[in-house]
This record gives structure tokens, sequence and C-alpha cells, in this order.
């Protein structure tokens, strides 16, 4: 086959090319699996904001919110304020098979799109607690942290579904109603991640400064709000390209939330008396460095 071709009007370029250095797999490989799986990833996809990862012409891979000028005038777009870079960003919704033929063509490997929708900003559709194992062989550490989350989910009265994080983690979404605020949706995701650490804090911590983690599953409760997270059925960019896949629990009991929940308010109370970790952190890592200053000062 050749290397050029054309898909529902995109053009298709070098597909005949490696994706990337190390990734087993030509542009090709990408852009017939983002074909094949376009129904199901656009299903996760359409109307967030979408930020991906690009790998480029022997670039290290790159994160892109912001639409690039040449982008067609047919792929929708939403423009937001970015509080840390002080401009509007306009970010891809992508919709369609035309968009995500158009990104494969740009070779853009990973897709996150954000919790929200379009128009519901401050209403995300689900939680997401990202379980983050010591270091890459310990995928099996992740899975039995996953199923302290779900001990804690049904504590709740809520059930989750899980999927592999692509790279060496696992993700555990939560559909919850409309109703729900985003500031909400941050409690009850704090207060889940404490309560399954309580359930074996020998396996599972919430310490988000990586040294105190102890070689211990992280418990990441801080995707929220405007956060983004790797899409189900998004491919990453890493040797051997592993796509982020949803699994039923038994294989990873047989839960798949089918329709969204309500949030108990004891939960999301509980969660507002727990300290937001990044803030925490950033606090520690102050009042280290003033402890520092002062040993330097009376040293």
């Amino acid at each position: 086959m050749g290397s050029d071709e054309v898909r529902d009007g995109v053009s298709l370029t070098n597909l005949g090319e490696p994706l990337f250095e190390g990734a087993g797999v030509t542009k090709r490989d990408l852009v017939d699996y983002l074909d094949a799986v376009h129904g199901l990833l656009i299903g996760e996809l359409a109307d967030r904001p979408l930020s991906v990862i690009r790998v480029v012409g022997g670039q290290a891979p790159f994160m892109q919110k912001n639409v690039p000028k040449y982008t067609p005038d047919w792929v929708r777009t939403v423009s937001l304020w970015a509080e840390a870079s002080k401009r509007e960003v306009s970010y891809a919704l992508c919709n369609d098979r035309r968009t995500l033929l158009w990104f494969a063509n740009q070779r853009a490997v990973e897709y996150h799109p954000m919790l929200v929708r379009v128009g519901h900003w401050e209403h995300p559709t689900y939680l997401i607690l990202d379980l983050d194992p010591p270091d890459a062989g310990a995928f099996g550490l992740a899975v039995r942290a996953a199923g302290l989350i779900r001990e804690a989910l049904a504590g709740a009265g809520l059930a989750g579904a899980v999927k592999t994080s692509g790279a060496k983690g696992v993700h555990v979404f939560v559909p919850v109603t409309e109703q729900t605020t985003a500031e909400e949706a941050a409690a009850a995701t704090r207060a889940i991640a404490v309560r399954a650490e309580r359930l074996d804090p020998v396996l599972a911590t919430t310490a988000f400064v990586k040294d105190e983690r102890e070689g211990k599953v992280f418990l990441d409760s801080t995707r929220s709000g405007g956060a983004t997270v790797v899409a189900a059925y998004s491919p990453r960019a890493r040797p051997g390209v592993p796509v982020s896949f949803p699994v039923p629990w038994a294989e990873l009991n047989r839960v798949k939330p089918a329709a969204p929940q309500s949030l108990g308010a004891d939960l999301i109370e509980e969660g507002r008396a727990i300290p937001i970790a990044r803030v925490q952190a950033m606090h520690e890592g102050k009042r280290r460095a003033r402890a520092r200053r002062t040993q330097a000062d009376g040293g």
C-alpha cells in the first residue's frame, strides 16, 4: 500500500514511516487503530476540550492544548481562559471521525479530554482516582489498590469502572449526576482516597510528595475541575504504543456503572475537611525551605 491516502476527506501522509523511535509501529498503524475504535473513542472525547500528545519528526513528545494556526475550519474549537499562562487557549473538540483522522495525521498519539463538557464547566461528569504504583513493574500493586478504592466506593454507596492507564497504573472512573459541582466532586474524591488508604495503609498512600510514599501506591485524588485524564481507548506515546483500556473488575467482579450517581453529603463534608494534596505539598515545601534557611543562619 502507498504511504498516502484520503479518508473521510482527510489527506493522510507518510503512513509507512515509523510512528516514533522505539514505537515498533508505523503511522499507518496509529491511523488504522484510531479509525477502528473511532466510535468508542469519540464517545469519550465529544464536547470535551481536548489536549493531545504529539510526536513529531524526532522531537520529544509534547502536549498540545492550543490548536495550530493551520487547523481546518471544520474542526470545532472552544476558547477557554488559562489561568496558568494568562491567555485564551483554543481547544479542539473531537466530535467526529474526520476530526480524529486529522489528529491522527498530525501524529497525535494520546488524547486527554477534560472531565467537563462544553457549557457545563462547573459540573464534571465523573470522579477520577489515578492509582500510581511506585515503579513500572508494580502493576499488581495498582490492581490491589484499585480493590481498596472499590471497597471505599461501595462503603459510600458508589460504583466505579476501571481502566488501565496505558502506562504503569490504573484509573477508576465514578460517573456522577449533572448536579454535582466541581468542588463537591473534588472533595468526594479526596474522601474516597483517604478512606481507601485507611483500609490498607501499608499498600496505599495519599502522600502527594514522592519521597514520602515509602514504596506504596499513590492514590492521586487531584484530577478534578479543569484537569484532564487520558481517555479510554487512547494510545500512549511509549515503546510498543500501549493503550489505556477499560477492563471488567473481574479481569483486573463485574461492576459496570451504567448510571450517574449522587454523592452522599457525608462523603463531600468529609472530603472538605481533608487538605488538598497539591496545596498541602506546596506549604510543606515552603516550611522545609524555611527550616533549612533557619538552620543555615543558625549554623
